[in-house]
């Protein structure tokens, strides 16, 4: 199924998306997908900067959107997308073309959750991990910060409804810093292509933006000691996902996990500035 939209930004031009037979995807769908959405709207915008700004790298010689082909889809259950595979075709006066290969699954969020020891003269601090499978990376115990993916733009995710039956931590939204908008507003804003303040693991071949944020929670000494005990031994119980307390000073080394080494860096950056 071919089909072609106008694009209101400058210049005027023709889109011609097209779905392989094979996907099981609308048109409907597609341009209802959120992801989808957004990520056509962000990339629109970045094009136009291309003619509005003199200065700007291809101002000379301005790519072009010409062509959206859908590849392949994946449903959460019988209707609600998940994930889509696309190629977008994007090319200068000059025939030369852009990488397009893209993997649209939307943002993501990820906790960096913080146990102050109370009973501790030196402040002790750990940091809270899940250890479950994750099968694109070929691995069955993979450690890393608890995360969920962003559902109408709303704090989700199996990890924190884990955290809370498991420890009886219950996270709300107006508790939480995040640290991403602290440390990286001002620059997202001032790139003027209205990419979000998150960090973007893969953009060679991804949309996720992950948003990070951190919760401090008290915790006497006997209730630390307990957890580390009793949550390391869940999975006997059937569990698909258990969690794991490390030194906040360790965390560094203890996972592969790029979300938990980003909290990290935007975490120590921001008390290095006193800002939390």
């Amino acid at each position: 199924m071919t089909s072609s939209i106008p694009l209101p930004s400058p210049p005027p031009q023709t889109l011609s998306i097209s779905i392989l037979p094979t996907v099981p995807l609308t048109e409907s769908q597609l341009l209802s997908f959120g992801p989808y959405k957004s990520w056509l709207s962000t990339l629109q915008h970045s094009l136009s900067l291309q003619h509005l700004n003199a200065s700007h790298t291809f101002h000379a010689k301005p790519y072009s959107l010409r062509s959206i082909e859908v590849q392949a889809v994946d449903f959460f259950g019988s209707e609600r997308i998940g994930f889509i595979k696309l190629r977008a075709v994007l090319q200068n006066p000059g025939g030369e073309t852009l990488p397009g290969s893209v993997f649209l699954r939307g943002g993501s969020v990820a906790m960096l959750v913080i146990l102050c020891e109370e009973e501790s003269g030196k402040g002790e601090e750990y940091a809270l991990l899940t250890v479950q499978p994750r099968v694109p990376a070929g691995s069955l115990e993979f450690v890393e910060l608890p995360a969920g993916m962003i559902d109408d733009d709303t704090f989700s995710g199996a990890a924190a409804k884990e955290i809370k039956e498991e420890c009886g931590i219950e996270i709300k939204s107006g508790e939480l810093m995040d640290l991403t908008e602290l440390a990286l507003g001002d620059f997202a804003r001032r790139s003027q292509e209205g990419l979000k303040a998150a960090v973007y693991p893969s953009p060679g071949g991804c949309d996720e933006f992950l948003k990070i944020f951190a919760y401090r929670h008290h915790i006497g000494k006997g209730t630390l000691q307990e957890w580390k005990g009793r949550l390391t031994g869940l999975r006997e119980h059937g569990e698909k996902i258990t969690l794991k307390v490390v030194r906040l000073g360790d965390l560094w080394r203890e996972t592969l996990d790029a979300k938990a080494l980003a909290a990290v860096a935007l975490w120590e950056g921001l008390r290095r500035e006193g800002k939390v």
